[in-house]
Formats: structure tokens, C-alpha cells, sequence
């Protein structure tokens, strides 16, 4: 399914973006557009059917490229012997150059 980009939408991008594009250049990017989407639906398309595939024949390849039985399995580790709560607090606001109380301070930014 092709989405159509009309010459509108490129300008209100074009707006947007803060460029200045003349009316040929509309036309050429708005049929870029549109095969940028259709490629980029392409590819979600195969992703969506390769996972089903994957997911209906419960197998995964290995590193040596065996097929072998997909398996669920916890990577991380275990948090064994965390520290205390508020343990660094002091060494990484030292490093601070500006601080007020237990924060960094930072100028505002709106």
C-alpha cells in the first residue's frame, strides 16, 4: 500500500525543517518520500513475516550455523552485594563544578 505525499506535505516539512525549497524540488522530494516509505515498508513487512517464521518453527541458529531449539534465557546477572544506597554520592558531587546540596546544579535551559 503506497502512501501518496502531496506537494503539501513537503512544504509543511519543508516549514518544519526550516528550508527553503523551490516548487521543482517539491515535486522530486515528495516522490523521494514516497520510496523511502515504500522501502521502509518493505522491510518491515520481511521483518514481520522472518519473526513469524522464526517464532512458528521455535528453532534459532547458532553461532556455527546449526539450527538448534530456541531458548529463553536470563542474561544479566544476579545483584549480588550491591551497596549501600547513597555510598558514592559525596565522591561524584565533588566532581561537580557546580552543586547545591546533594544535586548538580545546571544551568536552566527552556
Amino acid at each position: 500500500m503506497a502512501t501518496r505525499i502531496s506537494r503539501d506535505d513537503v512544504k509543511k516539512l519543508a516549514a518544519l525543517a526550516r528550508i527553503k525549497i523551490s516548487p521543482d524540488e517539491e515535486e522530486n522530494l515528495a516522490k523521494d518520500m514516497e520510496n523511502i516509505l515504500a522501502y521502509v515498508t518493505q522491510i518491515q513487512e520481511f521483518s514481520a513475516t522472518a519473526s513469524e517464521k522464526s517464532a512458528a518453527s521455535g528453532t534459532a541458529k547458532s553461532a556455527d550455523g546449526r539450527r538448534e531449539k530456541a531458548r529463553v534465557r536470563n542474561v544479566l546477572r544476579p545483584d549480588e552485594n550491591p551497596h549501600e544506597p547513597s555510598a558514592f554520592t559525596e565522591e561524584i558531587l565533588a566532581e561537580a563544578p557546580k552543586r547545591q546540596g546533594e544535586y548538580v546544579k545546571v544551568k536552566k535551559i527552556l
